[in-house]
């Protein structure tokens, strides 16, 4: 068993667990029409965001379906012995190619216009001072929630602070007040430094397989430089960025022939309304990427217990990928 530290979850490592997976490629799913190609954008709505280019490459949309709307009141009331709060937030869809190619397969220049699409859609949905939180979550495959086979990513912005970065939150506050350290700093440098679990690296990022990696082949990036807001990001990091995601996932569908997966982005939230909550959060906590593949459906034991089951040690995993050559 070994523990996050992040997060606090426990992750139980056992070799009996059943191989081989219980989803398969994200090749093998039927292809429905998608929306999203060059030509349907009467089916999108308007863009919020288009990359400068003579032909749209990427583009960012309302969802159609959104989770979150920004009509509401972002003020928690009483229901009874619960409490309750309009849907508030925002929830839109970053269409990543106008063409048919996967997120790894596109041209770094294009990733980078992803990446700075993130951005500027953050920065633009931080305006409304209701919203507190973003993230950008990216389905691929249908055991990870994509409906449609396209390259898309989502961004979501929220009048609260969710569950899961409010448990990072206060472990990287907690960590720093005892230690002057940053977490995120210790373990990077820990990562670096034996190097077991570490898949691959460039200047600005680090990508490695976690300690307790929740499942077979889990990733995690993490910036060098302190940060900790995305929105901080400098062109060179965007360019850095793209670099690390592309090489990640290469090597993730190589290593597993394109497997169903969750990326997703934690930020550190907006501050100003607590001011004193929020004193160290420039140096304890870091914005950074988690890549979750989905091999299994969770079972009872994990949602009974709130421990992950993973068969492959994280040494193993990384190693793996390591070997797997880059793309040309």
């Amino acid at each position: 068993m070994r523990l996050d530290p992040l997060t606090q979850a426990w992750t139980i490592f056992s070799a009996s667990r059943p191989i081989p997976p219980a989803f398969g490629s994200v090749h093998d799913e039927p292809a429905k029409e998608s929306p999203f190609v060059a030509g349907r954008e009467h089916l999108t709505g308007p863009p919020l965001h288009t990359a400068p280019h003579p032909e749209w490459r990427v583009r960012v949309v309302p969802n159609r379906a959104p989770i979150l709307r920004v009509e509401g009141d972002a003020a928690r009331r009483a229901d009874g012995f619960y409490d309750r709060m309009d849907g508030v937030g925002a929830h839109e869809v970053v269409i990543e190619d106008s063409g048919g190619s996967a997120f790894e397969e596109l041209p770094l220049p294009q990733i980078e216009q992803i990446i700075t699409a993130w951005k500027t859609r953050m920065l633009d949905l931080m305006k409304d001072t209701r919203m507190r939180s973003f993230t950008v979550v990216k389905n691929v495959g249908a055991p990870a929630g994509e409906r449609v086979r396209h390259s898309v990513s989502q961004i979501l912005a929220m009048a609260t602070i969710n569950p899961l970065l409010q448990r990072k939150l206060q472990t990287a506050r907690d960590f720093y007040e005892t230690r002057k350290r940053s977490i995120f700093e210790d373990i990077l440098y820990e990562e670096v430094r034996t190097g077991t679990r570490l898949v691959y690296e460039n200047n600005g990022f680090a990508v490695f397989c976690p300690y307790a990696s929740r499942a077979p082949f889990e990733l995690v990036v993490y910036p060098k430089r302190q940060c900790p807001d995305f929105h901080g990001l400098t062109a060179q990091e965007t360019i850095q960025l793209a670099d690390v995601l592309k090489a990640a996932l290469g090597k993730l569908n190589r290593a597993l022939d394109h497997p169903p997966y969750n990326l997703m982005l934690f930020t550190a939230p907006t501050r100003g309304l607590r001011g004193d909550h929020w004193t160290t959060i420039e140096r304890d906590f870091r914005w950074h990427i988690e890549v979750l593949p989905r091999l299994y459906f969770r079972n009872g034991v994990e949602l009974a217990t709130g421990c992950w089951l993973n068969c492959v040690w994280p040494e193993v995993a990384a190693a793996h990928l390591r070997s797997m050559e880059l793309a040309e």
